[in-house]
């Protein structure tokens, strides 16, 4: 069974950068179709991206489009997500896991998968 375990969360101050990694024990995640979600305190689990397997298109929701980026890094066989320009708004536990697709798509849905998460504070 998949397990996927991210790293990379902290504190940082508003403005800053952070660099999350999404990675699976003895495997690459070349072709599944990987999200991030995030899930603040007393809010609901938000889907924030998605990179897809076929073909590695992404989707963001309008909450971080401009702001995060999600890419593969091939070497590791990694999920990455870039953040940039954060916000005190962005604190929350973010998780990676399998999204549902839609025409070989990923969307911003979970399926399974999902990793314990990693806490990110945006706080000056």
């Amino acid at each position: 069974q998949l397990r996927l375990v991210e790293s990379g969360g902290g504190l940082v101050q508003p403005g800053g950068s952070l660099r999350l990694s999404c990675a699976a024990s003895g495997i690459t995640l070349d072709n599944f179709d990987i999200g991030w979600f995030r899930q603040a305190p007393g809010k609901g689990r938000e889907g924030i991206s998605c990179i897809s397997g076929s073909d590695s298109s992404t989707k963001y929701a309008d909450s971080v489009k401009g702001r995060f980026t999600i890419s593969r890094d091939n070497a590791k066989g990694t999920v990455i997500l870039q953040m940039d320009s954060l916000k005190p708004e962005d604190t929350a536990i973010y998780s990676c896991a399998v999204t549902m697709t839609n025409q070989n798509k990923c969307l911003l849905r979970g399926l399974a998968s999902w990793g314990q998460g990693t806490q990110v504070t945006v706080s000056s």
